[in-house]
């Protein structure tokens, strides 16, 4: 190989490097409100280069020093977006569920939704994904017990002591009660939103997990995965939902770039074969 193919193969892996980068990017950040303060920022540089062009001198220089200090201000910014692709980063993509296990869950998990709403009775149930939730899990009760409906709808009864707060699962099982997740501060949400569902959203717009909520006011189920809600559904709606969600392996549209590479790559090996 010569010296100009070594280069040209050099540029295209920085070229492809660049681009999946910038792709995780957009896809991290669509649909929250970190697009439209990039849409902000661009605005910014292309008013810098306008005041250039027009020899706005004071325009210009003070948009000069703000753009010089661009990387602080995108720290300051968008310190939960970056918190939130660190940890994506950090996962392991290799892992998986089992798939008898997966279906399990989910029937619990909708016969306990399907109880809890017709009684009226609010829950928050937090299902860990590929992003660990230790640091919330050691602040709740320790239960480490099998995934049932029977012991969702014990620990969520009015009367169990450990009823407030959310029951974290991981790994199959469930690995604490009496949880507290960090409220989204998204100003938009609708004021009718509880603090149930605020915490839906907050744990879901820093983490990949899936928060399942019941209203204690409606008796309507909903579901939060990365800070969108899913309301009012029905409890064959919620398990083809969970079903979709935690099923990312097999989703294309799902926002975690390790998932996407590997359906890509079992697209590309079929085409082949």
């Amino acid at each position: 190989m010569d010296l100009n193919s070594l280069i040209g193969l050099r540029d295209l892996l920085d070229i492809a490097a660049v681009s999946i980068v910038l792709y995780w990017i957009l896809l991290l950040i669509r649909g929250t409100r970190a697009l439209q303060m990039v849409f902000g920022l661009v605005v910014l540089g292309g008013g810098y280069f306008l005041a250039q062009a027009a020899e706005l001198t004071t325009l210009g220089w003070i948009l000069e020093n703000f753009l010089g200090s661009i990387v602080i201000v995108i720290v300051i910014v968008f310190q939960d977006e970056i918190r939130r692709a660190l940890a994506l980063v950090g996962s392991n993509p290799l892992t998986g569920s089992n798939p008898g296990e997966q279906r399990h869950l989910i029937e619990e998990l909708v016969k306990t939704a399907t109880a809890l709403a017709s009684k009226r009775i609010g829950a928050l149930i937090v299902i860990e994904r590929n992003i660990g939730l230790k640091n919330y899990i050691e602040k709740g009760t320790p239960i480490e017990g099998k995934v049932s409906k029977d012991l969702l709808l014990s620990i969520f009864m009015p009367f169990s002591p450990i009823h407030d707060g959310a029951v974290i699962i991981s790994g199959g099982r469930i690995a604490a009660a009496q949880c507290f997740l960090p409220l989204t501060l998204n100003p938009r949400l609708e004021k009718v939103l509880g603090t149930r569902h605020r915490a839906a959203l907050g744990l879901t717009e820093e983490t990949d997990a899936v928060v399942l909520v019941l209203s204690e006011e409606t008796g309507k189920i909903s579901t939060a995965c990365e800070g969108k809600l899913y309301s009012r559904l029905e409890p064959e709606e919620l398990k083809r939902v969970l079903e979709r969600m935690l099923a990312s392996d097999a989703d294309p549209q799902t926002s975690n770039l390790w998932e996407r590479i590997k359906v890509a790559l079992r697209s590309w090996k079929k085409s082949d074969a």
